[in-house]
């Protein structure tokens, strides 16, 4: 423990933020979010509205897997029940978005607790397996049940509106993604300090002796696939006001695999990981992808042919981070915190 960082009461031990300069960065960081989309082209401003989908997303399977030690490879066709929710609920009965939204991520919520319902008798590798079975019963059901999802052809949905005024830019969704991140990002951080994050902790770390304690592991593991599936369904709710196409193709096993990814990069078991890892895996292939773009007034074929490079760089970059940095992103910054804390008298 460094000198001088000793909490007095466990409140302040507890708190989000510790200090003044927390503080004043977080204020900071909320008046650039805020100002962004008054400065930031439409490009800049669709990657945004992703990045915040897609740290939605991840922070649902950073509590099942980084709080909770539950591996799922089926968490985009989560993402998936509550992107079709929202669409049927829009097309069919003229929900507005604030409910179309939300209900995503319950109906998304109660699928998810269904199917975690294997992970009481089986963990591992092989509960893997069990939600990569979901995933292809969800894009079965997907692709099948067309009087709802409308099959291969996908569904079109109409875009989201506030006070009659229709959300149809990604300026626009950028007030609904952004908001909703940052409301999911604070839920998850105090869900760690109340007695069912505890509960999620104590199973990742050892469920036999969590069971002997008196947590009932079919209720916290169900509890925690329903949570991280609210979140996907949420997630995907916002993809499809973004996009406003839904198709089965949406969402992939390898979006699945997108998402475990981000949070491994990100690091396992942190709030902020899954927000680094998000970041990191939705910006790196872009700007790779700018990168070669800028090579086209002097390589005309830069884009075509590098396209397969720019694959096996970012890659390359996620094989990197689990050989030489396999706590993520996190542990870098956690460090470069350090290194700084009583910089400049610090050697």
């Amino acid at each position: 423990m460094r000198i001088g960082s000793a909490k007095q009461t466990y409140a302040a031990d507890e708190a989000i933020f510790k200090t003044n300069v927390q503080r004043a960065w977080f204020a900071a960081l909320a008046l650039a979010l805020i100002l962004f989309p008054f400065i930031a082209s439409d490009y800049w401003q669709l990657l945004a509205c992703l990045i915040a989908i897609n740290i939605v997303a991840a922070m649902g399977l950073m509590i099942l897997t980084g709080f909770t030690g539950l591996v799922s490879l089926g968490h985009a066709a989560f993402m998936g029940v509550g992107a079709y929710t929202a669409a049927y609920l829009s097309n069919h009965l003229a929900l507005p978005f604030w409910l179309t939204i939300p209900a995503g991520g319950f109906v998304a919520a109660a699928v998810g607790a269904v199917f975690g319902i294997p992970s009481l008798r089986v963990k591992g590798l092989y509960l893997a397996l069990t939600t990569i079975a979901a995933s292809f019963i969800l894009q079965s059901i997907f692709f099948n049940w067309t009087s709802v999802t409308g099959g291969a052809r996908g569904l079109t949905i109409e875009p989201a509106s506030f006070f009659g005024r229709a959300l149809v830019t990604p300026g626009a969704i950028y007030w609904i993604a952004m908001p909703i991140a940052a409301l999911t990002v604070w839920w998850a951080r105090n869900l760690l300090r109340t007695r069912v994050g505890r509960a999620f902790i104590a199973i990742r770390d050892r469920d036999i002796s969590a069971e002997l304690l008196g947590i009932e592991l079919l209720r916290y593991k169900l509890m925690s696939f329903a949570l991280a599936s609210f979140y996907a369904g949420m997630a995907g709710a916002l993809w499809v006001y973004l996009f406003r196409v839904i198709t089965p193709e949406s969402f992939r096993l390898i979006e699945s695999i997108f998402f475990v990814a981000a949070i491994i990069v990100g690091g396992l078991g942190s709030v902020r990981g899954a927000i680094f890892g998000a970041v990191f895996m939705t910006l790196v292939p872009e700007l790779l992808k700018i990168g070669a773009s800028d090579l086209a007034p002097y390589w005309p074929d830069a884009v075509k042919l590098l396209s397969p490079v720019r694959t096996i760089v970012f890659g390359a970059l996620i094989v990197g981070f689990l050989m030489f940095e396999p706590l993520g992103l996190n542990e870098i910054w956690q460090r470069t915190r350090q290194r700084f804390a009583l910089w400049p008298f610090r050697t």
